[in-house]
């Protein structure tokens, strides 16, 4: 995966005041903390940081002014609960080369179904897995290819990139097949076509 740079300022302000006077200059305040250090607090250029959260678990090395480079990873991100694309706060956590981190990876599927009109049931979108920090893979894709209703892909069944294990139980559902539900007749159709018979 690749490195995202991004200038950082520290933060010396705070508060909501503090907070909307970084949204007005279009910077996100957040905060990064990890490995028992003082946690630091920060602001991020906003469009820059939404570019690089378009990579889920982005390795982003923060270029902190005043000399300091860090390694981060997103851990809470606080969007705008109206406005799209609007970044309220974040959370960085320090990594280090090498070293393991739990994430979520999203799940992608790959395949059709058996013919039959079945639906794939997603009961986990992102699987928890531990991996290394600089290596943390960008999603796992799993195929689907003629399952049939009934069919249950576990945690287990997925097949991992090296370095990276199941961060949750093996036999925990995260994909199924459930057969289509036949629609109900809509009430009053058949009293109509009586009445036309009579």
């Amino acid at each position: 995966m690749a490195e995202v740079k991004i200038p950082a300022q520290p933060r010396t302000e705070f508060g909501k005041g503090a907070a909307r006077r970084a949204r007005a200059a279009d910077r996100v305040p957040g905060v990064v903390y990890g490995h028992g250090v003082e946690p630091l607090h920060v602001t991020l250029p906003a469009h820059d940081l939404l570019m690089a959260l378009k990579t889920p678990n982005v390795l982003i090395r923060l270029d902190v002014e005043g000399g300091k480079d860090e390694l981060v990873i997103p851990k809470a991100v606080q969007r705008h609960p109206i406005k799209i694309g609007v970044l309220e706060h974040i959370d960085l956590l320090l990594v280090k080369k090498g070293e393991k981190v739990t994430v979520e990876v999203p799940v992608l599927t790959e395949g059709d179904l058996a013919p039959g009109g079945n639906l794939l049931e997603h009961l986990l979108n992102a699987l928890p897995v531990e991996t290394e920090a600089t290596h943390i893979p960008e999603s796992v894709t799993v195929s689907i290819a003629g399952l049939d209703a009934g069919a249950t892909i576990h945690a287990k069944d997925i097949t991992l990139p090296a370095g990276t294990s199941l961060a949750v139980e093996e036999d925990v559902a995260v994909l199924q097949v459930v057969a289509a539900q036949a629609e109900a007749p809509a009430e009053g159709a058949e009293g109509e076509a009586e009445g036309a018979e009579a």
